[in-house]
């Protein structure tokens, strides 16, 4: 398994106790949605190495206590700490309309109702808060950040990899100029 066909679930976040058990942070909207997982991949130096799930139990905050087969000691816990999860992106179901994975729209453009063609999607900066678009524009070498929130979103071309936003007025502007 590649990390190109995968998503970053989250990481381990903690020892949880001697027996090898660990705290699972889940860095997604939704973490109750995995709590039925019977497997992760773990990259373990660089390689991503598959753990079977004997239990998990998810504790709020987006935290899981997990048993993983194999991993009995506080020793065997400690090789995974602070390690990413990744799962399959064929997992996750299809969206259509406005909806989005963070991770899918990486390296779309961003095309503003009234400025036009801004720039390439280099992440979203998932600020509980307020969520941001962190896009480059080349032409210019300047840095955009626009939040998430309040409608910016439009339209979504995925053929096209085209995110369609309408920004409050001069906030591109605000950047750009």
């Amino acid at each position: 398994m590649n990390k190109t066909d995968c998503f970053n679930l989250g990481y381990v976040a903690k020892l949880h106790s001697y027996k090898g058990e660990v705290s699972l942070f889940f860095d997604v909207t939704n973490p109750n949605d995995y709590s039925t997982l019977d497997a992760v991949y773990i990259d373990v130096d660089g390689i991503l190495t598959p753990f079977f799930i004997e239990r998990i139990t998810m504790k709020g905050k987006g935290f899981a206590k997990v048993k993983f087969e194999g991993v009995d000691t506080e020793n065997d816990a400690r090789q995974i700490l602070k390690c990413d999860l990744f799962l399959p992106l064929e997992i996750l179901p299809k969206l259509s309309g406005k909806q989005f994975y963070d991770h899918e729209v990486v390296g779309f453009t961003v095309v503003d109702e009234d400025y036009g063609e801004v720039g390439a999607i280099v992440q979203v900066l998932d600020y509980k808060v307020n969520p941001l678009l962190q896009i480059q524009n080349e032409k210019l070498n300047k840095e955009v950040l626009l939040p998430l929130g309040n409608d910016l979103v439009q339209r979504v071309d995925r053929v096209q990899k085209e995110l369609h936003v309408k920004a409050n007025p001069g906030l591109i502007e605000m950047y750009l100029s």
